[in-house]
């Protein structure tokens, strides 16, 4: 199984408007989202994707886990990030951090991966993330990234 990591930002004249529109940046604008909790199964390997909006599937169940900043004030930032973690076996889990900078996301995924790999009785290979942000200027912004697990249809 391929769990991919896709990423977009977005700006809009509201906080609704710039969530979609970095949705839509990241490829996942038209899928009816069901978050996840944060685990990876075994067997599974982490991906980077390359954003492409998928009319077959529009309206189709995405399976997420997702990570999603928005501010308002011109002059401010938006970062949001994923972090992971991963066995040898494919096994691991996901973190999801958002601030008002890249050092502050950086810092959290860090220190809860750190974190949480201690609190397993389990070896873990080298830890991966994806951060992204944009910074308000005239509109409320977005930033966002999402692991995509699975999409389902409703047939």
């Amino acid at each position: 199984m391929e769990i991919r990591i896709t990423s977009g930002t977005g700006s809009g004249p509201t906080k609704l408007a710039a969530f979609d529109s970095a949705l839509l940046a990241a490829g996942i604008g038209n899928y009816n989202l069901v978050p996840l909790s944060s685990v990876i199964p075994p067997g599974a390997s982490i991906v980077r994707d390359v954003p492409v909006d998928n009319d077959i599937e529009w309206g189709h169940r995405l399976y997420v886990v997702m990570a999603a900043q928005h501010e308002t004030d011109p002059g401010l930032e938006a970062w949001a990030g994923l972090g992971w973690a991963q066995a040898e076996d494919g096994r691991g889990f996901f973190v999801e951090h958002y601030g008002a900078s890249r050092h502050v996301v950086e810092r959290l995924i860090e220190s809860t991966l750190t974190a949480m790999v201690q609190m397993r009785a389990r070896s873990f290979g080298d830890l991966g993330s994806h951060i992204v942000g944009a910074v308000c200027e005239t509109q409320p912004v977005c930033a966002l990234v999402a692991a995509k697990y699975q999409t389902e249809g409703w047939s």
